[in-house]
């Protein structure tokens, strides 16, 4: 099944943009006439049937729809330090949105080796993964964000469990043996470098538990990945 994607959704009328009508119309050869499904990143799964077409787009008619598709009970939340090599983050982002996330915010750490992204590139892997996957919901991604403006803006959130994932100490708990199910879920990962001495004590202080993800030394990226898989088991 190949999904399509719009928000631009009124009554009974879905309006799809220039590039969904481009590979839908174009690429696929669909026409007037053709049913399709389309998700709207919310929840919303919807069967249409094609009405008007275009060259920068296309309209359809919602033939049945299911709200709340897919819809947990939980929230999970990675903080991650941007990778060096961008493809790793993009990497991570695609698996991340298979195995199930619902929002990531890019971290700015003392120990960063990238200080700028680009949202709009990694939305797009996002949204690719989401409907590859066949998922109702998009996963939220934040703008990049300074560790110390992280912990201010955590303070303003709601309740949930927060974890910060660092190879500072030996024995520390693992995250698996931690996590409560149906709980929402905040975790922190650092970059190559690890997070800092001071930036372990503010998160602390802002009611972050360090855990651990494991015996062996990740990746970044690997860890965002085992960390996302984890949370996930638990509320299997």
């Amino acid at each position: 099944m190949i999904l399509f994607f719009t928000t631009d959704i009124t009554g009974e009328y879905a309006r799809f943009t220039e590039e969904e009508a481009r590979h839908c119309l174009q690429v696929l050869r669909k026409s007037a006439g053709d049913t399709i499904h389309f998700i709207d990143g919310q929840g919303g799964w919807y069967e249409g049937l094609i009405e008007e077409t275009g060259k920068r787009h296309f309209f359809a008619k919602i033939i049945s729809r299911e709200e709340n598709l897919g819809k947990r009970n939980f929230h999970l939340h990675l903080a991650i330090a941007p990778t060096k090599n961008n493809d790793r983050m993009e990497w991570f982002l695609e698996k991340a949105t298979e195995i199930g996330i619902d929002e990531i915010t890019p971290l700015h750490c003392e120990h960063s080796e990238r200080s700028k992204i680009r949202n709009d590139r990694l939305e797009k892997i996002l949204l690719a993964a989401t409907k590859q996957s066949l998922r109702a919901y998009l996963p939220k991604l934040n703008e990049l964000t300074g560790f110390k403006q992280f912990m201010k803006n955590i303070e303003t959130s709601g309740p949930g469990s927060r974890f910060i994932a660092h190879c500072q100490e030996e024995n520390l708990p693992h995250l698996k043996d931690n996590c409560p199910k149906g709980a929402n879920v905040t975790i922190l990962i650092g970059p190559e470098g690890d997070f800092s001495a001071s930036e372990i004590s503010l998160a602390n202080q802002a009611g972050f538990r360090n855990i651990s993800l494991g015996k062996a030394r990740l990746r970044t990226e690997t860890a965002g990945i085992a960390a996302c898989h984890i949370v996930n088991l638990i509320n299997d």
